[in-house]
């Protein structure tokens, strides 16, 4: 009995697969060397999402759901089940958003407050993870800072009175969503400047936001 013949992969396939394997080990490497190097953690950051969302605009969003897959599962191997899936919150998800929205050419008005948004939910998630495993409320810790930061402000302004524990929470939130709505602006610009140079240019910056990425430092 002949044994049925094996299956060629076509040019495309293998190379989608290369690229996936790739890009994925790429962002498993990032998310440990933030958790485990001393410095660099803020490049670390910013380049996250960037290989899977190269992923995306070369070959798709399955292809880039399965490099999130592979990440997650090369990093619960090597960090163990909790701190592994934690990539997905928010840079998984926020890679495959900006890869969907930068393949489409989408506004950045609308990437960046999505991408705004997802950076922020992604923080809550891990902060509520980490107050499981450490047994501890981390949420009043950011509430404590924002409210310190909230009497300062009162102070320099001559303003007299505190504020109560909502006001508080939406200042944290205010202050959080500020944050990432920045990190994804410099994320866009970062694509911005490098993705031509691969062939995968995205989309125009509007002209409010011109400014703020016509200097190419590369």
């Amino acid at each position: 009995m002949t044994p049925p013949p094996s299956r060629q992969l076509s040019h495309r396939q293998a190379r989608q697969l290369m690229d996936t394997a790739y890009l994925a080990a790429a962002t498993a490497l990032l998310w440990v060397a933030l958790y485990y190097l001393p410095v660099g953690s803020p490049l670390f950051r910013l380049a996250l999402p960037l290989p899977l969302a190269l992923l995306q605009l070369r070959h798709g969003w399955r292809c880039a759901l399965e490099g999130l897959v592979v990440t997650a599962l090369l990093l619960t191997a090597l960090m163990g089940p909790i701190r592994g899936p934690l990539v997905l919150f928010p840079y998984g998800l926020l890679a495959l958003w900006l890869g969907w929205s930068w393949r489409r050419r989408c506004s950045w008005w609308l990437s960046l407050g999505v991408g705004g948004l997802i950076g922020t939910a992604g923080f809550l998630v891990r902060v509520a993870v980490l107050s499981v495993l450490v047994g501890e409320n981390l949420w009043v810790v950011i509430t404590t800072a924002a409210a310190n930061l909230l009497d300062r402000f009162a102070g320099w302004l001559g303003l007299v009175g505190g504020f109560d524990l909502a006001q508080v929470q939406i200042a944290a939130l205010g202050l959080l969503l500020l944050q990432n709505l920045i990190v994804v602006l410099a994320l866009h610009a970062v694509a911005y400047w490098i993705f031509p140079r691969l062939d995968l240019p995205i989309s125009e910056p509007p002209p409010a936001l011109r400014a703020l990425v016509a200097l190419d430092p590369l």
